[in-house]
């Protein structure tokens, strides 16, 4: 997560709204985010719902249009330039 902080405004750049989502709590959330200075949301998917609804990929990052279509998964914890370089390809 620390990872997308530091490349925050490339992403903001893009238009991109950056979301962490995991099955911890709320609680949880607001700790890490407070101590790793995040600006960015997270969201506590306690119940799995999103989990359930992407498949319950494990660690994996997503890139969801404004109209909700996936248009890339990358299982794992990606380089955030994969992200950036995939996000320029749909400006194209």
């Amino acid at each position: 997560m620390t990872a997308f902080q530091r490349d925050l405004k490339n992403f903001e750049k893009l238009n991109t709204q950056v979301l962490g989502v995991s099955s911890d709590s709320v609680a949880t959330h607001q700790e890490f985010s407070e101590k790793y200075g995040l600006r960015f949301p997270l969201i506590a998917d306690e119940k799995g719902k999103l989990a359930t609804l992407y498949g319950r990929p494990g660690r994996a990052a997503f890139i969801i249009d404004k109209k909700g279509i996936v248009r890339f998964v990358h299982k794992g914890v990606p380089d955030n330039r994969v992200l950036l370089d995939e996000l320029e390809k749909l400006r194209e």
